[in-house]
C-alpha cells in the first residue's frame, strides 16, 4: 500500500497537538528563502501566473515566518511548502515506516498506543524545527 503524504501530515499534526507544541521563528531569513523558492516553484508549474501565486503564498509564509508570535505547530504543518512537507516526511517514514496501517485514523491509534515511536516522532519534529525552520517552541500546559 503506498504511504499517504497527508497520513503522516496529520500524524504529526496529532501528535505534536497531543503536547501542545508551538514554535515562533526567530529569523527572517528562513522566510525570505521560503517566499523565494515558493515563488520559483510555482513559475515552474504554472508560468507566469504560477509565479504570481507562488510568490502570494510564499509571502504569506515568509511573513508569518517572521512575526516572532508562537503559533500551533500543527498549523506551522499544514502550512509548509510541500518540499518542507516532503522532508518532514521523509524523516517520519523513517521512524513508522514498517507500521502497517489502512487511513489516518488507525495510524495515530497505532502511534498514540506506543510511547516510544511518539517519543521517536517528537524527537525528529523538534530537530526539525529548531534546526531547519529556526524556531524556538514551547509547550503549553
Amino acid at each position: 500500500m503506498p504511504v499517504s503524504m497527508n497520513d503522516v501530515m496529520q500524524l504529526l499534526c496529532h501528535v505534536s497537538d497531543e503536547r501542545k507544541m508551538r514554535a515562533a521563528f526567530k529569523h527572517s531569513g528562513r522566510g525570505a528563502i521560503v517566499a523565494g523558492a515558493t515563488a520559483f516553484l510555482g513559475g515552474l508549474v504554472g508560468g507566469p501566473p504560477g509565479i504570481a501565486v507562488g510568490g502570494a503564498v510564499g509571502g504569506l509564509f515568509g511573513a508569518w515566518m517572521t512575526s516572532g508570535q508562537f503559533q500551533p505547530i500543527p498549523q506551522i504543518i499544514l502550512e509548509l511548502p510541500p518540499t518542507e512537507q516532503q522532508r518532514l516526511y521523509d524523516n517520519a517514514y523513517a521512524i513508522i515506516g514498517n507500521l502497517d496501517w489502512t487511513d489516518t485514523a488507525q495510524l495515530i491509534a497505532l502511534v498514540m498506543g506506543n510511547r516510544a515511536i511518539q517519543d521517536q516522532l517528537l524527537c525528529m519534529l523538534t530537530s526539525y524545527i529548531t534546526n531547519e525552520l529556526r524556531a524556538e517552541i514551547k509547550y503549553e500546559n
